[in-house]
């Protein structure tokens, strides 16, 4: 075989790594009972695909050929170190009988497989943090240093949280399983918490240069449709849902230099329709369950402000309605403060002051920017100057992401003009 011949296997093997890799591992973690085993299987399995593909051509099925051969490489390392640790010839007796089969890697099996995945790096034993760099890890199949940039961390810590969780997992037996449906709404919960987290780090991320991250949004979207193609329910319907059409601004959310532009400013047919048009008929779907969760009502209000062709036409009471409902079903102080300002676009700004007001009176919020820069806001729109800037200089000085001090910079250095 000739050198471009060669390369081109290598492509092969390299497009297989980026959309297929996820789901070999997840079967060889079903299949070898071991993290740390199946993804040194994983890697090897690979590595003979680049040298056994280049002689006889790449298989017809190359995700079962992975499968098997990364199965048939950790059994055999077994083997080999059975000479120092005689432990391991019964393990890799026992491995060998139990992953004989081939519908041990069927298309089906496989899918089932990446649903078990998803469920063991969000079980509720591991710490939240644990819970996200696993899933990062493991599922999106991000790198150590890709996790750390992500959410400002040391590699060196996000390695330690991985081992930690993979060695709770271990020891403390955590079933490699979908939980039984009596089990299924609270693990299910934690699961579409720790996708949204993803995401709301990659569409407005907490700190840094850039306000978005679309790398890690279209992870998390990626990761919600395996989900619901996976598991049809209402809530990672709606949660897909409200992800795509607060995705579709992401084109207007930004100036060409990377400055802030708010939603009410923003040039809406940058907006993508097609992201659109499927976000709201997940939600039509989602609402027409009956019974509806946060992540769906959150949705019906992103797709309220998509529909709309301006922020003077949006329906502002429809959406304050939809933020009472949420508030129902997860009361929480900064739905409170989002209420606050959908209210003060209906009613005025002084209506929403005493709403804003109030929630910073129960110390709820002192320390969150957006509250302060919310109130500056409708200070700035009384031609309230001195309450407007200290708003503003409180906001600033809590914000952690430069796009965002920018703009409330900018804001505030109009007052004075």
């Amino acid at each position: 075989m000739g050198k471009g011949e060669v390369k081109d296997v290598r492509e092969v093997v390299e497009a297989l790594y980026r959309t297929e890799s996820r789901q070999v591992l997840a079967t060889l973690i079903r299949l070898l009972g071991d993290f740390e085993t199946a993804e040194e299987a994983l890697h090897d399995a690979f590595a003979v695909a680049v040298e056994q593909w280049a002689r006889d051509g790449v298989p017809a099925n190359p995700r079962a050929w992975l499968v098997s051969t990364g199965r048939f490489k950790a059994i055999d390392g077994m083997r080999r170190r059975a000479r120092f640790d005689a432990s391991l010839t019964e393990l890799a007796k026992q491995l060998d009988h139990a992953t004989s089969h081939d519908e041990e890697w069927s298309d089906e099996s496989v899918n089932d497989d990446r649903l078990r995945l998803i469920f063991t790096c969000c079980h509720p034993a591991l710490s939240p943090e644990a819970q996200v760099a696993m899933t990062m890890r493991e599922v999106c199949g991000l790198s150590t240093e890709e996790v750390a940039r992500a959410f400002l961390t040391k590699p060196v810590t996000v390695a330690q949280r991985i081992v930690r969780a993979k060695t709770k997992i271990r020891e403390t037996r955590i079933p490699y399983e979908v939980p039984r449906e009596k089990a299924l709404p609270d693990r299910l919960d934690a699961v579409l918490r720790i996708i949204y987290l993803v995401f709301n780090e990659g569409y407005s991320a907490s700190s840094g240069d850039s306000l978005t991250r679309h790398d890690l949004s279209g992870e998390a979207i990626r990761l919600g449709r395996v989900l619901i193609e996976l598991l049809p329910e209402t809530e990672a319907i709606g949660l897909l849902g409200l992800m795509l059409l607060q995705d579709s601004r992401r084109p207007a959310r930004t100036s060409k230099t990377g400055d802030l532009i708010l939603l009410e400013d923003q040039d809406r047919s940058l907006w993508n329709q097609n992201q659109i048009t499927e976000g709201v008929s997940l939600v039509q779907q989602a609402l027409s369950a009956g019974q509806v969760g946060p992540y769906t009502i959150q949705a019906a209000i992103a797709a309220a402000h998509a529909q709309a062709a301006s922020s003077a036409e949006t329906d502002w009471s429809q959406i304050v309605a939809l933020y009472d409902l949420l508030i129902q079903a997860h009361p929480s102080p900064v739905i409170e403060l989002n209420r606050a300002v959908a209210v003060a676009m209906r009613d005025g700004p002084i209506a929403g002051l005493a709403l804003i007001d109030a929630i910073l009176m129960r110390g709820e919020l002192g320390n969150y920017h957006l509250a302060h820069a919310a109130r500056a806001d409708l200070y700035r729109r009384l031609g309230q100057v001195a309450e407007a800037r200290a708003s503003y200089e409180r906001a600033i000085g809590l914000t952690q992401q430069e796009p965002e001090r920018r703009f409330l910079g900018k804001r505030l250095s109009e007052l004075n003009t």
